[in-house]
């Protein structure tokens, strides 16, 4: 479908607690916030894209990549994060180097994975 092919996307990220959560995307992760009302915040995302911290009592975080962001130069992105107060993950046998960035076996991508105050997972990757 062409129409849906050049919208723009809109993401939803669960919380249990928005209070707490707001901050840390709007703080650590630095998005602009569009609109807040009594359900959600929504946060601007780069080409008019946006995501929604959106409240569902009792939400527990699951293990896999919730969202994750297509960055040009991993290590820098992850060093700006760091300075922000993000933690990396790093994962048992993985192989990720000191930073927590894991590169695929055909060299391709590099990945690294973090996690929002609820425990979502986040992702950077840096393809090519």
């Amino acid at each position: 479908m062409q129409l849906l092919a050049q919208a723009a996307p809109v993401s939803f990220i669960l919380t249990a607690d928005r209070a707490r959560a707001k901050p840390f995307y709007a703080g650590a992760l630095g998005l602009a916030i569009l609109s807040e009302d009594e359900f959600s915040v929504t946060f601007a995302l780069e080409g008019g894209a946006c995501v929604r911290l959106t409240d569902l009592p009792g939400h527990s975080a699951g293990e896999q990549t919730v969202m994750g962001w297509k960055v040009p130069d991993i290590t820098a992105a992850v060093k700006e994060l760091k300075l922000r107060g993000i933690t990396f993950r790093v994962f048992e046998g993985f192989g990720q180097d000191d930073d927590g960035v894991w590169t695929t076996p055909d060299g391709s991508a590099k990945v690294a994975w973090f996690t929002d105050p609820d425990g979502n997972v986040l992702s950077l990757t840096q393809f090519g």
